[in-house]
């Protein structure tokens, strides 16, 4: 695990210039170095209320997002402050503080909306920032929020045109951060129909619809609505005034001593709530979100926006795990070619001493891998690894014989130096020379046999040698005087069945490492649908999860409508209930998980061939068991 990053003060992430976003390189690199998960709290409203007080504070820190002291909007763009999370030593805590919205300088309410949408789409945590109470005026101001179907869409229809709205506004559900509403310089009692009521309740009474249809009902509702159906995580923070208005210039240099006690208290109640409730960032799917991957996201959606389309949620993420699938097999891959690296020392004995040491690697590549992937659906990736693990594998069993062959030639040359020189100075050109010339060579393939290491390559290299002897000896047998006709042909009888014996063996040899290659194959190809398995396992636990809360809240919201009488929103929100209780039943069934392995099915009679009946009831078999 990395180290945290730490940075000394907020940079640029997102710059604002003449209406035009970019992202700044130097803040992309920081969030590329984060390993390990990112918990995103940004903050929006409007200018001049104090958001960058509430980031700094958050930060542990009294100085760094620039507060200003006049009317002017100070912060442009989206800042980023990346610090340690607090008791969480593997998450980076990520604040993002951006624009005022509504600056009368600038006049660009479109470019507005492009803040707060991209806001929405980077955090797990999205804090509202507003002065005084929630009225109409607040909820007005709010309008950037009932925008939000129209400058982001959660799911690209199979035709290829994108779908959203309060209509479908589940499917926003599993993209959207929790929301917290900060109350600044709040002067009311807060209190309902004469009793004392919490922030909490506050809020929700400020939530509530009015009945009727006509244009001034729906522009009151629809704020309310897009709240209620967007953020079903809410929370509310009152604040009184920090200290006196002619003090707030200096507000950065204030001790918190001199500040008032009821908002220290309160500004405290507020960081320990965001500390101990903000999640990681996540994907649907549960998939989280590290540093590097919130990299990616920060250049998908600034790169469509500024071309002039609306970015799509489900789009994003699966160009997300698209480059994130191809880093996963090039990570697997460095990991297993550092593994095996370390374990294995070429040449081995035996081709099964090599396939262990792979079987061992495989398995952490493929650990690594699983890890790390998300939404590979089709398996296209995890085919992909598995394919080049096993050319990888290939590659080392051809160094292997390679290595060993050329060791068992330097031994074979070394131990025949003195046959060699016998041979050409004429020593078994004599009677009786033939028998001394075997003998030799048998004394040489005797010496080759009692040394160790020799390899996979040992018979092979053997028989090569002895093969390349046998014009020699049949030389000198031809030659040797004191043998007669029919002797010379009963010796070069008996030497043909040796070399067609030795060959045998080479040959038994070699089919044997077929056939322990092909079980190898079939080893990987399980370990790949075992490893897989457990995977979908886990991907279905997480997604009958995210299921389950957005039925949670959708009922609770569908309650709530009832309890104010607004059948038809509550219809409505029955019918989304409908759905997702529909979803995850099709999510429970068997087939859905022998459904998502279909891809590793399929490659496999291309794998390995003949094994695609094996499969099937391989893949039966691990969910009869289920």
């Amino acid at each position: 695990m990395a180290a945290p990053v730490r940075m000394p003060k907020p940079t640029c992430l997102i710059q604002n210039q003449e209406g035009r976003l970019s992202v700044c390189p130097e803040a992309l690199g920081v969030l590329r170095s984060i390993r390990h998960p990112v918990v995103v709290v940004a903050i929006v409203g409007l200018y001049r209320t104090g958001k960058s007080y509430l980031m700094n504070r958050l930060a542990g820190k009294r100085t760094g997002f620039s507060l200003g002291s006049t009317v002017q909007a100070n912060t442009k763009g989206i800042w980023m402050w990346c610090v340690p999370y607090p008791d969480r030593k593997d998450q980076t805590l990520v604040l993002l503080d951006t624009e005022g919205l509504g600056d009368v300088d600038k006049g660009d309410t479109q470019n507005d909306t492009w803040i707060f949408a991209l806001a929405v789409l980077l955090s797990s945590t999205l804090v509202y920032n507003s002065m005084g109470t929630i009225d109409q005026n607040a909820m007005d101001q709010l309008h950037y929020v009932t925008e939000l179907t129209e400058r982001i869409k959660a799911k690209a229809s199979p035709g290829g045109s994108a779908r959203g709205g309060l209509e479908d506004s589940s499917e926003y559900l599993r993209f959207f951060p929790s929301f917290a509403w900060a109350l600044r310089d709040f002067t009311l009692q807060l209190e309902l129909n004469g009793r004392p009521i919490t922030e909490d309740e506050y809020l929700e009474n400020a939530l509530k619809l009015k009945k009727g249809d006509s244009p001034d009902v729906r522009l009151f509702n629809l704020p309310r609505k897009c709240i209620r159906f967007f953020f079903p995580t809410r929370k509310c923070f009152i604040f009184d005034r920090p200290t006196s208005r002619k003090n707030l210039h200096r507000l950065e240099q204030m001790e918190e001593r001199e500040l008032e006690p009821d908002f220290v208290e309160q500004a405290d109640r507020f960081c320990n709530y965001i500390f101990w409730t903000s999640k990681e960032k996540t994907l649907p799917g549960g998939h989280v979100v590290t540093g590097h991957l919130l990299a990616k996201l920060v250049e998908t959606y600034v790169e469509t926006i500024s071309s002039g389309k609306v970015p799509c949620m489900e789009s994003a993420v699966l160009a997300l795990a698209k480059m994130e699938n191809a880093a996963a097999v090039e990570e697997a891959l460095a990991r297993y070619g550092g593994l095996m690296g370390q374990r294995l020392c070429l040449p081995t004995e035996s081709v099964p001493e090599l396939l262990g040491v792979h079987a061992e690697c495989e398995k952490e590549a493929l650990q690594v891998f699983m890890a790390r992937a998300f939404k590979d659906d089709a398996q296209r990736f995890q085919v992909k690894l598995m394919k080049t693990l096993d050319d990888r594998k290939e590659e080392f069993c051809r160094r292997n014989e390679q290595e060993s062959s050329q060791r068992c030639q330097a031994l074979l040359a070394s131990l025949s130096v003195g046959l060699e020189e016998k041979v050409r100075s004429g020593v078994y050109s004599r009677p009786k020379g033939h028998r001394q010339f075997v003998g030799d060579l048998k004394d040489v393939e005797g010496r080759y046999r009692q040394e160790p290491k020799k390899g996979v390559m040992a018979e092979a290299a053997l028989q090569q040698f002895l093969e390349s002897k046998e014009a020699v000896g049949r030389a000198i047998l031809q030659s040797d005087t004191a043998l007669s006709e029919k002797e010379k042909q009963m010796e070069e009888a008996q030497e043909q069945a040796v070399a067609a014996q030795r060959e045998k063996e080479v040959l038994r040899q070699r089919g044997a490492e077929l056939e322990q290659k092909m079980q190898d194959k079939q080893r990987s190809y399980e370990e790949n649908i075992q490893q897989l398995k457990v995977k979908m396992e886990q991907d279905r636990e997480q997604l009958l999860e995210e299921q389950k809360k957005m039925m949670d809240s959708r009922l609770g919201e569908q309650e709530a409508l009832l309890r104010e009488g607004f059948q038809k929103e509550a219809k409505r929100m029955q019918e989304e209930v409908q759905r997702l209780r529909e979803q995850s039943a099709s999510v429970k069934e068997p087939s859905w998980m022998e459904k998502a392995m279909d891809g590793l099915l399929t490659v496999g009679s291309l794998f390995l061939p003949g094994i695609a009946g094996k499969a099937v009831g391989l893949i039966s078999n691990l969910f009869r068991r289920l």
